[in-house]
């Protein structure tokens, strides 16, 4: 069965956006291993707000990759590199998984976390940890709705700092 993995950068003090909205604290030197990553995956999962933002950059980066959005206001439909998904999230996952190949990235934004999160969607969460302490922003988790216990799998530690963290979720 394919996994659904949260693979997110996040500051030491759990927060993936500072106060600003901006992601400019996260590494961008080296791959930290992203490609071995995203030749894992075929599939991937946006939130709206995430897949805006991605579409203002460009798809660069997440061309060839099967696009979901999950959102229940976006009516925009002039595009069709995504399939919109405003059903029930337990059941449009559990078809989806079905079709992909390979795992899939949950990429966010954080309402969509949360969400995932309290339905027992995720299976793996690798988080990129980022020295330094943002004191403020937008949290990793929110409104989690239940304890999650989880199992290291991996851990590796860069020269930068940047410690990629790898948790299989139990369930």
């Amino acid at each position: 069965m394919r996994k659904i993995i949260l693979n997110v950068a996040v500051s030491m003090d759990s927060f993936i956006e500072d106060a600003n909205g901006a992601y400019d604290w996260c590494f961008m030197d080296q791959d930290y291993g992203m490609k071995d990553f995203m030749n894992r995956i075929d599939t991937i999962f946006f939130g709206r707000k995430s897949y805006e933002l991605v579409l203002k950059t460009g798809l660069g980066y997440y061309a060839g990759y099967k696009h979901y959005v999950f959102s229940k206001t976006w009516a925009d439909s002039s595009t069709n590199n995504f399939t919109l998904v405003n059903k029930d999230l337990s059941t449009a996952v559990a078809n989806i998984k079905e079709e992909a190949r390979k795992d899939i990235w949950l990429f966010g934004g954080a309402s969509l976390v949360s969400s995932f999160m309290n339905e027992g969607l995720v299976d793996e969460l690798m988080l990129a940890v980022h020295p330094i302490l943002l004191g403020s922003g937008k949290p990793l988790f929110q409104d989690l709705s239940a304890r999650t216990k989880l199992a290291l799998t991996d851990s590796k530690t860069y020269d930068t700092g940047l410690v990629q963290l790898q948790y299989d979720i139990l369930k």
